[in-house]
């Protein structure tokens, strides 16, 4: 096997350490617009500080700026590991790593000034659109590259899930960015109507599907055995876990358009293909719980392990909501309501955020020249801070998205609604508050995170720069 020194873990750390900066960044946005929706004087008026143009600038901050980040890290760091071999295409890795940078500053400064395609987690304008484009292909050239020079027969299983989420993001990528550009900064997507909106929830969903699951779920089936320091509970399930997801995902969709112009049998389509993807999600959720078999106690003393276990609970509680709110029932209450916010950031916070900051405990000592990271209290404070603040987010969302739908829906006697909607939305405000303590609180825990690299990062250079006295 290749020894730890001849992998390219350049690239790996680079990526390692945005992951942390854009998590503040993208977090730190999200604590201001919640900010804004209980005190909306906070724009001062300025428009490119308005609620509708840093929404946007959020989103793509956490998903793509944080979430892109901690997969390229973990992939290109699991691949070569898995495969035992150096990353193929050096140079290309390093141009994936800038690229990916440039795209993010790109968003950062054209989503503020209100330049945007209007599309759900596809705001971009159209010469960004190409970039992300040709910086992805070349990510999937490093990656696929790697693993056609693999050392060992076998492709483990969390490189067929990196894999799968390689591919897909740049199909569904090119798919919903197609479009005809008028200048250098405005274009028209060549779809239009209800066809527009299809694409458009095919695209969202499966950008939750692949980039925000599959992804992540690559982590899982790396980084959880690794720490635990046992094998995956079940290696058949997780192929299956594999097969059944990819499946079933591509086609849930149109349950984003319940009650809307697009044809019933769509709809219905949709929700039943989310109903049953509840079984490959449990699947994997109990086969990366159940490594644990047999070393449960190590929970008690690990706390990365509980950043894991943790986020794992939230993926199985994530995955449980999100089939249930798709069936059109539930939906009639839960739709565009603050339910979904609470799913949406059950999601985003308990589960990606949780099992990415696990997973890099894990990875930066180990590619900074550590044994461990700096320290394992402040491990276990972010954990407990995280927690809280997941906990104190998707409750108060649960509680004022499922009020809102009740009040919505409410009826006198003679036809007229009960309430009015400034009552509903004066009723959410208390809801309000407690969403930014919980988005605020955990904002915190990444910041006891950043400070904990930062220590490991400069005891790691200082342990380097110590000359080695051989004995004599």
């Amino acid at each position: 096997m290749a020894g730890s020194e001849s992998y390219n873990d350049g690239v790996v750390r680079q990526f390692a350490v945005m992951t942390v900066v854009w998590g503040i960044v993208g977090m730190l946005v999200g604590v201001i617009i919640a900010a804004q929706l209980m005190w909306p004087a906070l724009n001062f008026d300025v428009p490119w500080l308005s609620f509708g143009r840093l929404r946007p600038l959020h989103t793509n901050a956490v998903i793509f700026a944080f979430g892109g980040c901690a997969l390229m890290a973990t992939s290109l760091y699991v691949v070569q590991r898995t495969c035992h071999v150096r990353l193929f295409a050096g140079p290309l890795a390093s141009f994936v790593f800038w690229g990916w940078q440039l795209i993010i500053l790109l968003a950062a400064i054209t989503l503020p000034l209100g330049l945007t395609q209007g599309k759900e987690y596809a705001e971009l304008i159209w010469p960004i659109d190409l970039l992300i484009a040709v910086v992805w292909v070349a990510y999937g050239i490093v990656f696929f590259g790697t693993i056609a020079i693999r050392r060992v027969k076998h492709i483990y299983v969390a490189n067929w899930f990196y894999g799968a989420f390689i591919i897909t993001v740049a199909l569904l990528h090119i798919v919903n960015s197609l479009a005809m550009p008028v200048d250098a900064l405005l274009s028209y997507p060549i779809y239009a109507g209800v066809v527009d909106g299809m694409v458009q929830w095919w695209y969202g969903h499966n950008a939750v599907g692949f980039f925000l699951t599959a992804g992540f779920l690559g982590m899982m089936y790396y980084f959880v055995p690794k720490q635990a320091g046992r094998p995956i509970y079940s290696y058949r399930l997780s192929v299956v876990h594999f097969w059944a997801l990819i499946s079933i995902y591509m086609w849930a969709g149109p349950h984003h358009l319940h009650y809307t112009t697009l044809p019933d049998w769509a709809q219905s389509l949709g929700m039943v293909f989310s109903v049953l993807l509840l079984a490959p999600s449990w699947g994997g959720m109990i086969n990366g719980i159940m490594t644990l078999s047999g070393a449960w106690h190590k929970l008690r003393t690990d706390p990365i392990l509980k950043f894991m276990i943790v986020s794992l609970s939230f993926y199985g509680m994530s995955t449980f909501e999100g089939p249930m709110m798709s069936v059109k029932t539930v939906n009639a209450l839960s739709h565009y309501t603050d339910w979904t916010i609470g799913h949406v950031h059950s999601g985003a916070l308990g589960w990606v955020a949780m099992i990415s900051m696990g997973c890099l405990y894990n990875l930066i000592p180990r590619v900074f020249g550590r044994e461990q990271m700096y320290s394992e209290k402040l491990i276990d404070l972010h954990f407990w801070v995280s927690t809280i603040g997941v906990v104190l987010y998707i409750a108060s969302m649960w509680i004022a998205g499922v009020m809102q739908g009740l009040m919505w829906r409410a009826v006198n006697d003679d036809g007229t609604l009960t309430y009015s909607f400034i009552e509903s939305l004066e009723a959410t405000y208390p809801y309000y508050a407690v969403r930014l303590l919980g988005g605020l609180v955990f904002l915190v825990g990444t910041l006891i995170m950043a400070y904990n690299v930062w220590k490991t990062i400069a005891e790691g250079e200082k342990n380097a720069m110590t000359p080695v006295i051989e004995p004599a």
